[in-house]
């Protein structure tokens, strides 16, 4: 064999042992024009081999979990995800179509970018128009996204002409140190799979109920776990909450269906304060009598409704109403109606937070029926991480919750209203308490036509005999939740009994809570009195009110 061509083909040899070029590209991004500097920058690796995607604290190794890196691998163009969940929890998961499906606009437009000629492709990305500045004259493939890893290499991304990733520099590496980072066991699962794991990741997640039965039944037992009262109407279990700092957010979630009870029920998430000598859980244990009862004249007796020195009521996290019959009459037919199939209800909680985090606390859920089926219902609390921090009070001090938890257990319904005096709560402040708040929640029931849940009334709250606010707490919106509703009975009018507006509740969704400002408050003793012009009694139909409330602020 010829001596040249031995050359050559030892050349191609080595040509074939030699790593191919890597380059390192370092990407900023901006908003508006502003560069995002508590942003860390974007880095990106591109060889004929594979791209990765990744960040500088990543490839530092100083990235908080969970974290991301994306990687490419040629010419396959098969995107791999790699999340890091938490130290040794590796997730990862592979689509090979999401490059080649990519459609782009093409354009005569073109710029320079670190000195290399650029050209412009546009894009869709869900009513997002991503303009994508890319190059050829590396002679390589790659970008700071999976978005138009084919076109060459992106230098510039532009998103809505406010959202911008720009490359800053670009070097020739001859090492990465990927293997640093991708190392351990990597568990492979779907992309649905990936993307719930990894979302989950980012927050606590605390569960209390799972698929867990609100009935009434003699029947209706606790176990090591759970506790159950009032013939299974309440149902209770003991959480540990974990620090909650002052920038994370917390959520409470419940999703609940019928189980048998088609009607419309009003149900409540609460607490169970335990930092005075009595707490409602004695009244849950012993009889709803041994409570401190509320006397405002009328000739019945309240229990439990109102704090003292040495109690405090069930803390109210979120109220909610069942909707008429939810999954279990889903056999209900109606011409253009496909029901629902579970009633969500969520609310944020954080301005609960100086009552919940690291305590140990009974947490409850109830919904009033005398059904034997009742309801399924599941629960979670979740804590969030957020740059955002809207409630910055550090004291939470519950104050009044007339809603007769214990119903099924001898708790009368709160007609209290029907006096003058209304409910009035006195109370001592220790210390001084600026922006004092009352996070109030009110429900009008009762009766029918001429009853509190459907006609408007006024909620007044005086503090210290003055007025502080006013209000008609009512609800139009309630035809919204129609298809929540197949057991709802239907009128000769047309409308449906889900459609009629209510006094602040509608069937299947939640009552937001009011935040009442007070000002400032001096230590000392101090009166919340709340006054609504409760209708009469009507035969055997009669009105009622569930309010709430917890007095917040920063001491």
């Amino acid at each position: 064999m010829p001596e040249k061509i031995l050359t050559s083909l030892f050349a191609i040899f080595l040509f074939c042992l030699m790593p191919a070029q890597t380059y390192e590209i370092q990407y900023t991004s901006s908003y508006n024009g502003k560069v995002l500097t508590d942003q860390s920058p974007t880095i990106v690796w591109v060889n004929e081999k594979e791209n990765v995607i990744l960040s500088q604290k990543i490839k530092d190794q100083k990235s908080e979990y969970p974290f991301e890196i994306t990687k490419i691998e040629k010419p396959s163009q098969t995107v791999i995800s790699y999340a890091f969940l938490k130290p040794g929890d590796i997730i990862s998961a592979s689509d090979a179509e999401s490059v080649k499906k990519q459609t782009f606009e093409f354009t005569q437009e073109t710029k320079k970018i670190l000195g290399y000629t650029c050209k412009k492709a546009v894009t869709k990305v869900n009513s997002n128009t991503i303009e994508i500045w890319y190059t050829a004259d590396v002679k390589i493939n790659g970008g700071p996204s999976v978005l138009g890893q084919n076109l060459g290499l992106v230098l510039e991304v532009e998103r809505n002409k406010n959202s911008l990733i720009t490359a800053s520099s670009i070097k020739k590496i001859q090492k990465t140190g990927i293997e640093n980072i991708l190392k351990g066991n990597i568990n492979t699962t779907d992309q649905l799979g990936y993307k719930d794991l990894l979302w989950k990741s980012r927050f606590t997640t605390l569960p209390v109920f799972e698929n867990e039965t609100i009935n009434f039944s003699d029947e209706s037992k606790s176990n090591e776990k759970i506790k159950k009262f009032a013939n299974g109407t309440i149902i209770l279990k003991k959480i540990k909450f974990p620090t909650i700092s002052e920038s994370e957010n917390i959520f409470v979630e419940l999703k609940q269906q019928s189980n048998g009870d088609a009607y419309d029920r009003t149900g409540t998430v609460f607490f169970i304060p335990q930092d005075q000598s009595q707490s409602f859980f004695d009244g849950l244990e012993k009889g709803v009598k041994t409570l401190p009862v509320y006397d405002n004249g009328n000739g019945k007796q309240y229990y439990g409704v109102i704090s003292t020195e040495n109690y405090a009521p069930a803390v109210e996290m979120m109220r909610f109403f069942t909707a008429f019959g939810i999954q279990k009459f889903n056999h209900i037919q109606l011409k253009g109606k496909d029901w629902q199939t579970v009633s969500p209800y969520r609310q944020d909680i954080t301005e609960l937070k100086p009552s919940l985090s690291e305590k140990e606390l009974w947490v409850g859920a109830f919904i009033g029926n005398y059904d034997k089926g009742g309801h399924k219902v599941s629960l979670e609390i979740t804590i969030h991480k957020s740059d955002q921090t809207i409630y910055k009070n550090n004291t939470a001090i519950p104050l009044f919750n007339t809603l007769n938890i214990m119903e099924m257990a001898g708790q009368d319904y709160s007609t209290l209203f029907n006096q003058e005096k209304g409910l009035s709560v006195e109370f001592i402040l220790k210390k001084d308490l600026n922006n004092a708040q009352l996070r109030y929640i009110t429900t009008g029931h009762g009766g029918w036509e001429n009853g509190d849940e459907f006609v408007p009334k006024t909620n007044s709250i005086f503090l210290d005999g003055k007025m502080a606010f006013s209000f008609v707490p009512w609800r139009t919106d309630c035809g919204s939740y129609r298809l929540y509703n197949p057991a709802s009975g239907n009128f000769p009018d047309g409308l449906s009994s889900s459609d009629l507006s209510r006094s602040n509740w509608c069937p299947g969704t939640v009552t937001n809570p009011n935040f009442i400002p007070l000002g400032n408050l001096k230590a000392g003793k101090h009166i919340i009195q709340v006054k609504i012009p409760q209708g009469p009694t009507e035969g055997t139909s009669f009105s009622s009110w569930n309010v709430s409330g917890i007095l917040l602020g920063s001491e």
